[in-house]
């Protein structure tokens, strides 16, 4: 199966994100949906997945979970907004991670672009896709597109789709 996954769009789905996402099976949404016209759109090409963030208003907190733990071909996923980043997690995840460790960890949140496995927890997959949207500081809005084949996560790509436009 092959997933998109962005965060912080902050009420602005860039158009090439739909281009970038048509052929995925899902789309991971990782929190600071914004505006309920972003999560609209995705879900018109794709099923969606998606987790509230902190800037996300009642709405979304009623549409979307604040975790999301899922099955995704034998891989135990955990999506959440704010998470920290390997090794400094931020005090919630560490308390989670005594109990329950999933496969991989998405969080957004820093607007910082990170996939790296963490050498703390064995096999543990850290992905934050960076900022697709024009709000915050990162300079190039990102998103990830990859692939699971065989509980393996392969073929993935960090897709830059350009600089951060100006708030209008």
């Amino acid at each position: 199966m092959k997933f998109g996954l962005l965060s912080d769009t902050h009420s602005y789905l860039d158009p090439k994100v739909l281009d970038y996402f048509k052929d995925c099976d899902e789309i991971w949404h990782a929190g600071d949906i914004g505006d309920r016209a972003v999560v609209d759109e995705l879900e018109k090409i794709k099923p969606l997945r998606a987790v509230f963030g902190n800037i996300d208003d009642q709405d979304m907190q009623v549409r979307y979970p604040e975790d999301l733990w899922f099955d995704c071909e034998g891989l135990t996923v955990w999506m959440t907004h704010i998470g920290g980043v390997p090794p400094s997690y931020n005090p919630r995840v560490k308390k989670v991670f005594k109990e329950r460790r999933p496969d991989v960890f998405i969080c957004g949140h820093s607007h910082i672009l990170r996939v790296k496995k963490d050498p703390n927890y064995k096999n543990l997959l850290y992905l934050n896709p960076g900022a697709a949207g024009n709000h915050g500081f990162h300079h190039i809005k990102t998103i990830v597109r990859f692939e699971v084949i065989g509980k393996e996560i392969k073929n993935m790509e960090v897709i830059e789709l350009g600089k951060r436009g100006a708030l209008k």
